[in-house]
């Protein structure tokens, strides 16, 4: 019989919480930059701008939101697409076809993007506050304000990411050139980081704005962003690959350290 360790529930919301740490300065910067109504500053610019008002710490505003985002968010997408994808997996004594894991992945993300909307609308507000006077800070009156954003985004990050990313390694796998360790982790997470990034960055830069504005702004926000032109549902996509790739390469690595060393273990 061969050994198998499958990865326990809450793996997932402890290494993107992980992941979330190296990452968020490069997250706090994808904020300043979609939630700007005309392209005033670039990347650098940016940084210098919040380090120059703030220092270097407000780099991290806003993380204790982030680290609770990812403990209800990421932890509820992962726990539901493993879970179910670890039961399908042993009554069909194989793995799951590829559609099978793109609509567990939409579920799950949908359903994460729901329950995390509280802590990333704080999130955003958070970070986005760091470069107005204290009197413009904004309150949080509606905590599932841009809930629908959220929760399409977190399908198609779930897709790109979970179903894309188990797929990539079953196939590297297949090819018989590398073993299940870190490089195929490292290169598959690559993949797919990049792919999730292209499917939700319109979503996010709606999303975002969404979660930052007036509640007066609501369903007008689709069609003031198209005003600005297509670009205006790509702002702030080089940060937000910078950002988003590193956390996928981070998470999944994490990941898979922790099923390998501390998951369940069952003999197929």
């Amino acid at each position: 019989m061969q050994q198998n360790h499958l990865s326990r529930w809450y793996f997932g919301g402890v290494s993107s919480s992980v992941a979330a740490c190296l990452t968020h300065p490069l997250d706090l910067i994808k904020v300043h930059l979609q939630t700007q109504q005309e392209v005033k500053v670039r990347i650098i610019g940016m940084v210098v701008n919040v380090v120059r008002r703030k220092g270097y710490l407000a780099l991290y505003s806003g993380l204790s939101a982030s680290l609770f985002r990812q403990m209800t968010y990421s932890l509820s997408r992962f726990a539901i697409y493993e879970t179910v994808r670890d039961e399908m997996n042993r009554k069909n004594k194989g793995f799951m076809p590829f559609y099978q894991k793109v609509l567990m992945g939409a579920f799950g993300g949908f359903a994460g993007g729901f329950i995390g909307t509280p802590a990333d609308l704080v999130n955003v507000r958070m970070q986005n506050d760091v470069k107005l006077p204290v009197e413009f800070f904004h309150g949080i009156r509606k905590l599932f304000s841009g809930a629908s954003m959220a929760s399409s985004r977190g399908a198609l990050v779930s897709v790109g990411q979970l179903s894309c990313y188990e797929q990539s390694k079953q196939l590297v796998l297949a090819a018989g050139y590398l073993t299940d360790n870190i490089l195929t982790h490292f290169l598959a997470s690559v993949f797919v980081g990049g792919c999730a990034t292209i499917l939700c960055q319109p979503l996010d830069v709606v999303k975002t704005r969404l979660m930052n504005s007036k509640l007066e702004y609501g369903v007008r926000c689709v069609s003031l962003s198209a005003k600005l032109g297509p670009k205006a549902f790509y702002k702030g996509l080089v940060p937000a690959a910078i950002r988003l790739i590193p956390h996928t390469v981070f998470t999944f690595i994490f990941l898979e350290q922790l099923r390998q060393h501390f998951g369940a273990v069952v003999f197929t």
